[in-house]
């Protein structure tokens, strides 16, 4: 329980720092960050759950003002801004990519791949694209051509995260939470 706990920490910690890279802000008003590749490595490293609840723990000290996203920013109201949705996601792109991690039994680059592209890129694009399209006043599909942009990153961050989760892997197998 207690390795537990300090793993949820650490990689809050991870995600926050991960918000340290300089951003870019597209006119959409959602920046381009590192830090979903920090959502990324949460599942695939730790498991669906506790990757979540790091995920959880990240937005709960967003929600109380710390200034851990991207650009510093933090409080309520970054919940009511155009990335929404993406934060909303957070915790469920993290629980996918550490599930599909879990019960994959191919190689643990692959399965990261695979987890890392269902949760951190299909499914958060659904929840950013929704999020954007109501607090931005487009249509879905409007929203859905502006996200494209991010897409290129996000593809990038996946093969990142599955060559550190495989290097983690080789080098430190006991600290891959996500493979039993």
């Amino acid at each position: 329980m207690e390795r537990s706990v300090t793993h949820i920490a650490l990689f809050a910690a991870l995600i926050a720092v991960l918000g340290l890279v300089p951003q870019i802000t597209l006119i959409t008003g959602v920046p381009i960050t590192a830090q979903s590749l920090g959502i990324m490595l949460c599942g695939t490293v730790l498991g669906a759950k506790r990757g979540a609840l790091a995920v959880l723990l990240f937005l709960l000290l967003v929600a109380l003002g710390l200034p851990l996203l991207s650009g510093g920013r933090g409080g309520l109201g970054v919940f009511a801004g155009p990335t929404v949705g993406f934060l909303i996601g957070f915790p469920i792109a993290a629980f996918v990519a550490g599930l599909v991690v879990e019960r994959s039994r191919i190689n643990i680059f692959a399965a990261s791949v695979i987890g890392t592209t269902l949760g951190g890129i299909v499914l958060l694009y659904g929840f950013g694209i929704v999020g954007m399209s109501v607090v931005l006043g487009k249509t879905l599909p409007e929203a859905a051509a502006l996200a494209l942009v991010y897409l290129p990153g996000d593809l990038i961050k996946v093969v990142l995260a599955g060559l550190i989760t495989q290097t983690l892997a080789r080098v430190r197998p006991a600290a891959l939470l996500s493979r039993p």
